[in-house]
């Protein structure tokens, strides 16, 4: 029997809160497990490379993200690794107003699911729902991120995070 064709999955929502704010939070991916039923847990292996562990109960698994795009304030864009290689999402946020964010989540699960992720929870809107509305719940309860990374990054390459100040030859000399 062919396996169905994989369908991405979309949800928003807004949060009261403004845009770098929610943006802030959603990169301290060690955080996730704070308000996220479904993650158990994130390591940052790098700026780009993170290894989840996902799941309920006895029913977990772990498996490498690489964000591919990242742009402070607007999207995160991630891709699996390994087995999970046809695994992508994506993040965007725009800000509504000064203290209004909408927050938008785009997955597409694998394209071939092997036999043993058969049997696993598949990713849902209402699974997708369910998620933002805790992070929204604890973003607006907190009213403010834990931590930021402002970081650039582009098709997968970190990109350095501001130009280096110019500086004299001269040391105690100004510069100007």
């Amino acid at each position: 029997m062919p396996a169905a064709a994989a369908q991405s999955v979309e949800e928003a929502i807004e949060v009261a809160v403004p845009v770098h704010t929610a943006y802030n939070q959603w990169t301290q991916f060690k955080t996730f497990p704070r308000f996220m039923r479904w993650v158990k847990g994130v390591e940052q292996l790098r700026p780009n490379l993170t290894r989840w562990e996902v799941g309920t109960g006895w029913a977990t698994w772990t498996y490498l993200a690489e964000v591919v795009e990242q742009h402070p304030d607007e999207l995160i864009a991630w891709q699996g690794l390994g087995r999970w290689a046809g695994h992508r999402g994506e993040v965007r946020f725009r800000a509504l107003a000064p203290n209004r964010t909408e927050i938008v989540v785009r997955m597409l699960p694998l394209a071939r699911p092997t036999r043993r992720m058969l049997h696993r929870t598949p990713v849902t809107p209402r699974l997708i729902r369910s998620e933002l509305v805790r992070f929204k719940q604890f973003i607006e309860g907190v009213g403010q991120e834990s931590g930021a990374w402002r970081g650039v990054i582009r098709k997968g390459q970190v990109r350095p995070q501001g130009e280096k100040p110019a500086r004299s030859r001269v040391a105690g000399w100004p510069v100007g």
